[in-house]
């Protein structure tokens, strides 16, 4: 029986929380500051709250930070100090400074530390990458990826709109599709950006990136926090030998139509839905991948360098979006 220990209660913090509960050998505590939070949480998912951080930190088997991207930093090196494995939220931080410190202080600590890179377990992700590196296109030559929805209003403080805190679309949300890119064409030459945030600092977000490989492929980067019609990722890679494409609203296996509500009643929403098991959802995968790593002692599924080269790509688009030059990620 692995105890593992949520800090944060928000968002994030719930949808791991769900995945947690499918796990029998896992016995779950959390800590949250807000009292209305904490209680929601707790009988939500039936586990029990913790006084304080600290109590999480030291009485637990893993760390599971799910706050602020500003505050990775500080929980991750406690948890690694109290020997620990972590697991962070994306992106792992808000710096590189603060990436290569996680990572250094758990190589020299011997913990496990994973950054959650979910998309990298969403089975069509998983499918689209292995095509691409199995040559199913031939060679690459152009990608490209979108991914958004609505702007995620609330949080601490609304600490999402606050780009100082968040990085905004181009680092909390497009970097999901940098680290897709990357684990499925390779090491990035350059990247040009634009971005609204770039120049407000707050608020919903719109960015376009341009991504120059060292294969010679180039993928265009489409991130959004402004599209009132709700969440839609896609992917489309071309090559010598043809072309993969998805589309989450295009391509539904399940599709939910519902009569309208009568009148009083709240609004009704149909959907799309994929018609997975329990165990085959991708956020099961990923922490279900981690505590496998734990408990074996193996490398974890995504190691702390592929958050590092995520949060570089995501730091060097804000760059080129306020500078407006081509900007060479970090390494």
């Amino acid at each position: 029986m692995l105890r593992v220990g949520i800090l944060g209660a928000g968002g994030m913090g719930n949808v791991h929380a769900r995945q947690y509960r499918k796990m029998p050998d896992v016995d779950l505590v959390f800590f949250d500051p807000d009292e209305a939070r904490r209680a929601k949480f707790q009988t939500t998912w039936q586990c029990a709250p913790v006084d304080s951080e600290e109590d999480v930190l030291r009485g637990c088997d893993v760390v599971d930070v799910c706050l602020p991207t500003d505050r990775h930093l500080e929980y991750g090196l406690k948890a690694i100090s109290e020997g620990k494995a972590v697991f962070l939220e994306k992106p792992m931080a808000g710096s590189l400074d603060d990436a290569a410190q996680l990572i250094e202080a758990a190589d020299r600590a011997g913990v496990p530390m994973m950054p959650g890179q979910v998309v990298r377990f969403f089975p069509e992700y998983r499918e689209g990458r292995r095509m691409v590196v199995e040559g199913a296109v031939g060679r690459p030559a152009a990608a490209r990826t979108r991914r958004g929805g609505l702007a995620p209003m609330g949080g601490a403080e609304n600490w999402f709109m606050d780009h100082s805190r968040s990085g905004g679309v181009l680092l909390d949300l497009a970097v999901h599709d940098f680290d897709w890119l990357r684990w499925t064409l390779g090491e990035v030459d350059s990247l040009y950006a634009r971005s609204l945030g770039a120049t407000t600092g707050k608020g919903p977000d719109y960015g376009l990136t341009t991504m120059s490989f060292e294969s010679g492929a180039v993928a265009h980067v489409e991130s959004t926090w402004m599209d009132p019609s709700g969440s839609r990722t896609t992917f489309e890679v071309c090559g010598s030998a043809g072309m993969i494409e998805f589309d989450s609203r295009n391509t539904p296996t399940v599709r939910t139509h519902l009569a309208p509500p009568k009148e009083g009643d709240p609004p009704r929403r149909g959907g799309n839905e994929a018609p997975l098991t329990p165990t085959d959802d991708p956020y099961y995968r990923q922490l279900k991948g981690f505590l496998d790593a734990v408990r074996s002692g193996t490398p974890p599924p995504v190691s702390g360098y592929d958050g590092f080269m995520a949060v570089s790509l995501g730091l060097a688009a804000l760059e080129s979006a306020r500078t407006g030059k081509v900007v060479v990620p970090a390494r």
